[in-house]
């Protein structure tokens, strides 16, 4: 189920993440376009954009699940494994994709559909 139009809505929320560097939670997304589109409308668009693959997900710290833009191509979540790591900040929550590739190793008698690493620590702005 892709994005068949760019309603306004759409466009919002895609400007929101061309807007960062970090990823979103959906928590955030929600309250910032709460007096524009309703909770369900938020996640429906998340979950398209994320099946066109201009966005991959993550579940955070915090059991939140967190957004980021994809920036290699066919990062469809049928196709894309996350094989980059996300970092989240203890301190101040800053939440972003790390530019690292990890290979996902093939298990015996298992097919691996996705892969998930999630550091926490502090970054850098927090570390100084």
């Amino acid at each position: 189920m892709g994005i068949i139009r760019k309603t306004r809505s759409v466009k919002a929320v895609l400007n929101a993440f061309e807007r960062t560097e970090t990823a979103l939670s959906t928590l955030e997304l929600v309250e910032r376009f709460n007096h524009q589109m309703n909770r369900s409308t938020v996640y429906r668009i998340l979950e398209r954009l994320e099946d066109d693959g201009v966005l991959h997900s993550f579940t955070g710290q915090d059991g939140l699940t967190w957004y980021a833009l994809c920036h290699d191509d066919g990062c469809s979540r049928s196709h894309h494994l996350d094989t980059h790591p996300h970092f989240q900040c203890r301190e101040c929550g800053k939440t972003e994709c790390l530019p690292i590739i990890i290979p996902i190793p093939e298990v015996a008698k298992h097919s691996v559909e996705s892969a998930s690493l999630l550091l926490v620590g502090r970054c850098s702005d927090c570390v100084s």
